[in-house]
Parts: C-alpha cells; sequence; structure tokens
C-alpha cells in the first residue's frame, strides 16, 4: 500500500467539474471533477483507485487501465497528514465510492524541495485523474477482516480478467487479420518470414530481437533501442543487444521455450501466448494477471548445444494442430 500523504485547506473541497483547480496547503492544485454523492472516506479506511498519470505535453506515463488491476490506498489519521503538506493523500479524505478528481504537482517545487534535477518529460506539471472504484470502510472491523474485504475484491477483478482472456485473443487475431497455427498448449504462431536451417533444440542457445506487446498493443519490453524510444520504453542504463536465450535452462516463460523450437534461423515470427504459458494469474510489472502476450521475434542465429541432464522444467515443443484461420 503505497503511504503518501497531504494536508489541505478546510473550505471548499467539494468542487464540481466546471470549476478550477484550488490550491491545497503545500502547493498542490486540485478539483473534484465528480461528486456521486457516496459516502466519504476517513481514517483508516482502504479506497481502490484507478490512476492516470499524464504529463503536461499530454502524454500518459502510466495507467492502471493497462495494468488491469486499481490501486489500494489508506487513509491516514489528520495527525500523520499534518507532518507532510503537499503529498496528495489527504485529498482522499474528501471523496468516495465513485468520486472522481484530477491533481497537479508542480515539479518547479519538487525541485527547489529535493534539489534534484528538473526531469525532462514534462514541463511544469505532472497531471494525475483518479477514479475511486470501491471504498472499503474500516469501521469497526478488525485489520484482518478489512484485508479479507480486499482480498475477495481482488479474486473478483482477476475472475474478470481470466474470463476476458479468449476474447482478447479472438479479437487481436480477428483485427490483425492473422491466421495462426496452434500447438496442442495453446500456443499460437504466424511465421513472417521463413528462415533456413534446422529449427532450435532444447540445449541450443538462439540469439533473438523481440517486442512484447498485450492484445490492446501496448507495448511493454524490447531489446531494440530505436523501437524502446518510438514507444517510450528507453532505459539508458540497459544495454540494447540481441538476446542471447539458453533453451530449456534460462528461466523464461514457458511459451518461449516452445515457440522458439518451432523456429529456424533468419525466420521471423509473431507469437500468441496465452497466460498460462506466461505469467498466469500473477501481476508482472506492466502485464496484468491473466493477460495473453504477443512477441514479434526474429531469430538472428542459432548456436548449437547439448540437452541438460535433467528434463526442462518448461513445456517442450508440441504437435501442431489444424491452423485457425483468424475471422475477417
Amino acid at each position: 500500500m503505497k503511504k503518501s500523504i497531504l494536508l489541505f485547506a478546510a473550505s471548499g473541497l467539494l468542487l464540481t467539474a466546471c470549476q478550477n483547480f484550488k490550491k491545497a496547503e503545500g502547493g498542490l492544485e486540485y478539483k473534484i471533477v465528480k461528486d456521486a454523492g457516496a459516502e466519504k472516506a476517513v481514517a483508516g479506511d482502504l479506497l481502490s483507485v484507478d490512476i492516470i498519470q499524464k504529463s503536461d505535453r499530454d502524454s500518459v506515463m502510466s495507467s492502471t487501465y493497462d495494468a488491469g488491476v486499481p490501486q489500494i490506498l489508506q487513509l491516514y489519521p489528520d495527525s500523520i497528514i499534518k507532518q507532510n503538506p503537499g503529498d496528495p493523500t489527504g485529498l482522499f479524505k474528501f471523496v468516495g465510492e465513485g468520486d472522481s478528481l484530477v491533481f497537479k504537482i508542480n515539479l518547479d517545487s519538487i525541485t527547489a524541495k529535493t534539489k534534484q534535477p528538473k526531469p525532462d518529460f514534462a514541463d511544469k506539471y505532472i497531471i494525475y485523474t483518479i477514479k475511486v472504484q470501491k471504498h472499503f470502510k474500516k469501521g469497526k472491523l478488525t485489520d484482518q477482516q478489512l484485508s479479507e474485504q480486499v482480498t475477495k475484491y481482488f479474486e473478483e477483478q482477476n475472475a474478470k480478467l481470466k474470463g476476458a482472456e479468449a476474447g482478447k485473443v479472438e479479437a487481436f487475431l480477428k483485427n490483425n487479420k492473422l491466421a495462426t497455427q496452434k500447438t496442442a498448449s495453446g500456443l499460437q504462431y504466424v511465421i513472417t518470414k521463413p528462415g533456413s536451417g534446422k529449427n532450435a533444440a532444447v540445449g541450443d542457445t538462439v540469439v533473438v530481437n523481440y517486442v512484447g506487446k498485450l492484445t490492446n498493443d501496448k507495448v511493454f519490453d524490447t531489446n531494440q533501442a530505436d523501437l524502446a524510444k518510438k514507444y517510450k520504453k528507453f532505459n539508458a542504463q540497459r544495454p540494447y543487444e540481441p538476446l542471447r536465450l539458453h533453451l530449456g535452462v534460462d528461466g523464461v516463460i514457458t511459451g518461449w521455450t516452445e515457440a522458439f523450437q518451432l523456429l529456424n534461423k533468419g525466420s521471423k515470427a509473431t507469437l500468441v501466448i496465452p497466460s498460462n504459458l506466461a505469467y498466469g494469474e500473477r501481476q508482472a510489472g506492466e502485464i496484468p494477471p491473466y493477460s495473453p502476450l504477443i512477441f514479434d521475434v526474429e531469430v538472428i542465429d542459432i548456436i548449437p548445444g547439448k540437452a541438460p541432464a535433467a528434463a526442462p522444467t518448461t513445456i517442450p515443443a508440441t504437435k501442431l494442430t489444424p491452423a485457425t484461420p483468424a475471422k475477417k
């Protein structure tokens, strides 16, 4: 749970969407965009919220909608809030289930306080848009009882994501007009450029380039610098070079170990990997639970090697079932 705090002036906090931003103590600017009329949160309560973080250049930096899972915030007593003017948690005392709010963090103020260089991804503000999805009221509940409510809530959210997975795959294939081949494990793939020679086998080292994305085309990773910059995933501390993967030895998702045994040197392919061959019910960074993953891959080289003495823990390549053309 995120422990961020903010002190606000007591008057005029419930604003309508048409009103201008107001300033809270500490300089944070905010407004209530929607007041659904529900009971407002008090100290000890928990809120499930969706958050969109944008720069004032209208660039989305992060979104819980992409992750598919909201965040939980805890409200703290005024005695704690007053110790940290300028931090946003205090604002959530004035919202309840169904409410929405926006607040802006002034980068000039942050730079002055921290003595750190001003970030280059915005001009003056980082803007947060918040939607309260669920209000968990502490009341007379024990911490354990409150925690059990939150656990049940997220189990329900994950069940919805699991139920939606097949539809996401079908929509992706249809929208991209992909006619895939499908293995017995559920892995689907399309070879977009044939290679030559033998397919890779467990024990070999494959040298690959890749781009990974979700079915909504949101890129979450790539080992190619130009694409990382294009999709705003570039990390100056990371070496961008072809990935060397020792099949059946290196710890990667099961779908990769299977997929690269279906490819040979020089080949390019699009892989559609179901969540049970990827991260399953776990959230992995930007990847939500029960997410099918899409990879565009290129096999640059295959270096022959010996299969490990112990059987690989991942699923080996499996026999193809008949190809299933995507619906047009």
